[in-house]
């Protein structure tokens, strides 16, 4: 997977960016590749090594996307009601860093936010993982990113309750 510069990228933590440059930088004595990405007023250093996949993909193109728009409104799957277990099930979603597993992070959380209060961790998840899926939408679709958020709580407000 290579990227230029001027590239749009989806980060896994971060989420959507560009890459600004290719750079070669030093550290501990070895040369590595790295791709300076900018998201947002943040500029992230991503070495371009055999573990680039799983860091930075290209965003979800719009046919793909609006066909993962259906989970956000799909009942949400049950989350457990300890919160280390919640995190670490929702945290080992979004691993993949795929736009999937950020639709199904913010479904699940919503459903969860429908019976129980979400904790700080919880929020937190949950505006990282809609300030990603956000940016991609916004991109992909061609729309504001406040076009993008009134039709994300649109499509959370029509989704079933989960069981």
């Amino acid at each position: 997977m290579n990227f230029h510069e001027g590239d749009p990228v989806m980060h896994w933590t971060y989420g959507f960016g560009k890459v600004i440059r290719l750079e070669e930088r030093t550290l501990s004595g070895q040369n590595t590749l790295y791709y300076a990405v900018q998201i947002g007023d943040l500029t992230v250093w991503v070495p371009a090594d055999g573990k680039l996949g799983s860091r930075l993909r290209p965003p979800t193109p719009q046919a793909g996307f609006k066909k993962l728009l259906a989970i956000l409104s799909s009942p949400g799957e049950p989350l457990p009601d300890d919160r280390q277990d919640r995190k670490t099930r929702l945290l080992e979603l979004l691993k993949d860093g795929r736009a999937e597993s950020l639709c199904r992070v913010i479904r699940d959380l919503s459903a969860y936010r429908q019976v129980r209060p979400l904790n700080e961790n919880d929020q937190a998840l949950m505006r990282r993982a809609q300030n990603a899926l956000l940016g991609e939408w916004g991109f992909a679709l061609s729309i504001t990113p406040a076009q993008a958020e009134l039709e994300l709580n649109r499509l959370l407000t029509s989704a079933p309750a989960g069981d």
